[in-house]
């Protein structure tokens, strides 16, 4: 697995499809209907009609932060400075609540352009004029810590955020963040604050659609995975061995976890972030069951992890169960861990059962989960969109890829 060919995992992609702008209404977005290697079309209003009964959707609940602050220097050199996640304080809901001062990781645009010191900007809320400070502290892995100061108790640091920052668009939407964006570039069930993206294939669902699933007796539950930046991060190099997956943080809580083993064998996750975490439970489960990790341990599953212990396998439901249980005895109502899970051709899958996702990058690690999940058949599904006019990447179409149920 480790000696896959990124080439093989390629496609011409034009770039009039891919699409710069949400379809007018979200439910009317071209829905790809993939099973048992059968490809047909329809309008995702109508995807409950392919969906069983009883099935299980999973929801990726994360809330996209206007994360994108544009800075000027006295120079006038433009500065860009992109949040990715906190780290003083470094939980999220404390960090948007914060007043004075934070730090976060950041990505730096025109970096060449701010060697070091304070930038400043001025900003207005509820019609009174701020200023907000960053100062470039030191390296943070591939990005770097920023200290922001805005010298007032009066606001919180969510606050500052909303007042001047831009919604942070994917790079391939070669335009700025419009009004409309903030409503659009989020899903209608958005409520936890923390992603730099958004998780794209939820984009479709309004509330209409959620009831209809609910009438047809579907069920619904819901995680957080907040999605960073380096999901627009290109493979690089030719072999994925090359490439490190960016780690990111989810939260789950004890009741979905129980409802994950009462439905196994009929989930259907949301996008892929939301299988990156399921499939993640499962191997975080594992090491618990194994006593390997525990709440005194920080609960992470690494970039080949799953590849590397098949030796331990046990069955999902005992997997689930063992955090459940490790839940219960701390009385804990939520798990919170972080996730570097490369899902690639070879891996195999242990909690879902289907999936429901947009159309994705040549060569990127979402397209190569997609091959893991439907093999070869990925070409057949992509010509398909191709051939027939589908929308591609974050405000694209969406597919319903499903193998047996």
């Amino acid at each position: 697995m480790t000696e896959i060919n990124l080439k093989e995992y390629d496609y011409e992609l034009p770039d009039e499809r891919i699409a710069q702008y949400p379809v007018g209404e979200r439910d009317m977005s071209k829905l790809l209907h993939y099973r048992k290697g059968i490809v047909s079309e329809d309008v995702f209003r109508n995807i409950g009609k392919y969906i069983r009964q009883g099935s299980l959707l999973v929801f990726n609940n994360t809330r996209v932060i206007r994360a994108r602050m544009l800075f000027r220097k006295e120079s006038g050199a433009h500065i860009e400075i992109f949040c990715l996640e906190p780290l003083n304080p470094s939980d999220y809901e404390s960090a948007f609540s914060s007043r004075v001062q934070v730090e976060w990781k950041c990505i730096i645009g025109n970096l060449k352009r701010w060697k070091s010191g304070i930038i400043k900007c001025t900003f207005e809320h509820k019609g009174v004029q701020y200023t907000l400070s960053a100062e470039k502290t030191r390296p943070e892995g591939d990005a770097f810590r920023v200290r922001f100061v805005w010298h007032t108790s009066d606001l919180t640091f969510g606050e500052v955020l909303n007042a001047l920052g831009h919604i942070p668009l994917p790079p391939y939407i070669g335009r700025p963040d419009e009004e409309s964006d903030l409503i659009r570039y989020q899903t209608v069930y958005s409520t936890i604050k923390g992603s730099v993206a958004a998780p794209t294939a939820g984009l479709h669902f309004t509330e209409n659609v959620i009831k209809n699933l609910s009438d047809q007796g579907i069920w619904m539950s819901e995680l957080t995975l907040h999605v960073g930046a380096g999901t627009f991060q290109p493979v690089r190099g030719e072999n994925i061995s090359d490439h490190e997956m960016h780690c990111e943080h989810f939260f789950v809580t004890a009741d979905t976890i129980n409802l994950l083993i009462e439905k196994h064998g009929s989930i259907i996750p949301v996008g892929t972030t939301s299988v990156r975490t399921l499939e993640s439970l499962y191997w975080l489960g594992l090491k618990v069951y194994h006593g390997k990790a525990g709440f005194d341990d920080e609960l992470m599953v690494d970039q080949w992890e799953p590849y590397n212990n098949r030796e331990t396998i046990i069955p999902v439901k005992e997997s689930l169960k063992a955090l459940s249980d490790l839940m219960k005895s701390e009385n804990r109502s939520f798990l919170k861990a972080s996730t570097k899970i490369i899902i690639v051709p070879g891996y195999e899958f242990k909690v879902i059962n289907g999936l429901i996702t947009n159309f994705h990058q040549p060569k990127s690690t979402l397209l190569l989960l997609i091959s893991a999940w439907i093999g070869d058949d990925w070409k057949k599904v992509y010509d398909y969109a191709l051939k027939n006019n589908f929308r591609f990447l974050s405000y694209g179409d969406s597919s319903l890829l499903l193998r047996e149920i």
